[in-house]
């Protein structure tokens, strides 16, 4: 297994490599050189697998036997030994044709442990057998950084920075991020926007000295590790539903803001998954929807929203879908960034904005419409949704098949999210764990919006 750069200027890289390198040194994101392919009689085999057995055979595809498997099969087990249900993400029917999968049921209550606690363990992993200093930064729109803390909190040879936008995520994300009071931990409040947050990753990740004098590593979805640890759910699922019956095109609903969740659907369906339509659901943040249905990726007005995990306007994932859109050519990938950098858009259309529509359909989800769904779901059903996951729900039901099944990602608990739960006068009981943290006391810094800002404090937290 090779790895390559979108914009074709890095590869023979192997698997740890380039979960080391994160990003690629050429400012693009790192992709295998071949997807592997997956017939329908090892479809058939996997169909019965547990989700850490399942896991195992798909991640062996890419690791290539650079981690002996029993040694990757240990990895698999200890990241998912820590969810709160044995399925690790269990499929739930919601009404008719309707099902949400449950992908909040690890240590920090929301999807991203998925990827997080076994990236923190590879990196661990990795220190230990390289006997090398590892330091993580990252940035986060609410839940990444929580779980990321949590997958390395603690372990001998690992730091970890984390950037949140000041005031931007909920009360709940704050905590299960700032009260973690251990030595390898800095969390830094940044004045500004995800968006900003994530321009500051980028940009020092692309000063490749830098990077390297001071050993950083991508804890965010640039990270591929992040990436093919999601496609393992998309395929349980679909598993899940053929187990139980379910017949015919399976769709997925998939509430997301930097396209890292859904393009793990997209690469799931390359590597041979007979999924149906990728189903894109934001909210106002909707320079997604509008590149899915009108081809022109160009960030508007940031808005704040009841679903701020997907306050985003640059998506960082998206670069991975526009190498495949324009037929895995890495000049033209080139291109066109350096355009976006320039002009701030990149516009498709013709046979192009055909292939994206064949490959999604999208729909954004206003607050309203995502609170409405919250308090509907909730009536008729008995089942509270977090604002994310009624975004996915609506526009499942916008977009999805009538007598075709859809599986509508549940991305987080509701319990992350109270203040928009509150809003339409439903009173939830809070997990224990959640609970807890109301009682601690808080470890942040708060920055400017710079990179020298920034820089400053990871020096000190280097030294």
């Amino acid at each position: 297994m090779e790895f390559i750069s979108t914009r074709g200027k890095t590869a023979g890289l192997g698997f740890i490599d380039a979960v080391l390198m994160g990003l690629a040194d050429d400012g693009g994101l790192l992709v295998p050189k071949a997807i592997p392919q997956v017939s329908g009689d090892t479809l058939a085999k996997w169909q019965q697998l547990s989700y850490p057995e399942l896991a195992l055979e798909i991640m062996s595809l890419y690791v290539d036997g650079e981690i002996p498997r029993d040694e990757l099969k240990a990895l698999i087990d200890s990241s998912y030994s820590t969810f709160r249900s044995k399925d690790v993400t269990p499929v739930r029917k919601l009404k008719d044709d309707l099902y949400v999968l449950e992908l909040f049921h690890g240590p920090t209550f929301a999807f991203k442990d998925i990827a997080l606690q076994f990236l923190g363990n590879l990196y661990s992993y990795i220190s230990r057998k390289n006997h090398s200093i590892i330091h993580i930064l990252g940035a986060t729109s609410g839940d990444t950084g929580a779980s990321a803390i949590e997958g390395v909190r603690g372990k001998e040879g690992i730091k970890i920075c984390i950037l949140h936008p000041k005031g931007k995520v909920s009360k709940v994300q704050e905590l299960q991020m700032t009260t973690v009071d251990d030595r390898n931990v800095l969390n830094l409040a940044v004045d500004g926007n995800f968006d900003d947050c994530q321009r500051i990753i980028k940009e020092l990740f692309a000063d490749v000295s830098f990077k390297n004098e001071y050993h950083l590593r991508a804890i965010n979805s640039i990270n591929f590790a992040r990436i093919l640890a999601q496609t393992v759910y998309y395929f349980y699922a679909y598993f899940e539903l053929l187990n139980h019956g379910v017949t015919g095109p399976i769709h997925f609903s998939v509430p997301t803001g930097n396209f890292g969740d859904i393009f793990a659907g997209y690469l799931a369906k390359k590597m041979g998954l007979p999924a149906g339509k990728l189903i894109l659901a934001t909210n106002e943040n909707n320079i997604l929807e509008r590149f899915v249905n009108d081809g022109l990726y160009r960030p508007g007005e940031f808005h704040m929203t009841y679903s701020p995990s997907m306050d985003i306007q640059v998506a960082s994932n998206f670069e991975r879908y526009l190498y495949y859109l324009l037929g895995e050519d890495g000049a033209a990938v080139s291109a066109r960034m350096e355009a976006f950098r320039a002009e701030g858009r990149i516009a498709v259309e013709g046979d192009l904005l055909a292939k994206v529509q064949q490959d999604f359909a999208a729909a954004s989800v206003e607050n309203d419409d995502c609170l409405a769904t919250i308090g509907q779901v909730h009536d008729d059903e008995g089942y509270l949704l977090d604002p994310h996951t009624a975004c996915g729900v609506a526009a499942a039901g916008q977009l999805g098949a009538r007598g075709e099944a859809t599986v509508a990602l549940a991305t987080a608990h509701p319990a992350k999210f109270n203040e928009a739960i509150e809003l339409i006068q439903i009173e939830q009981t809070f997990p224990a764990q959640i609970q807890a943290l109301f009682d601690k006391t808080q470890h942040q810094k708060q920055v400017s919006g710079t990179n020298e800002a920034v820089k400053a404090e990871l020096l000190q937290f280097y030294s």
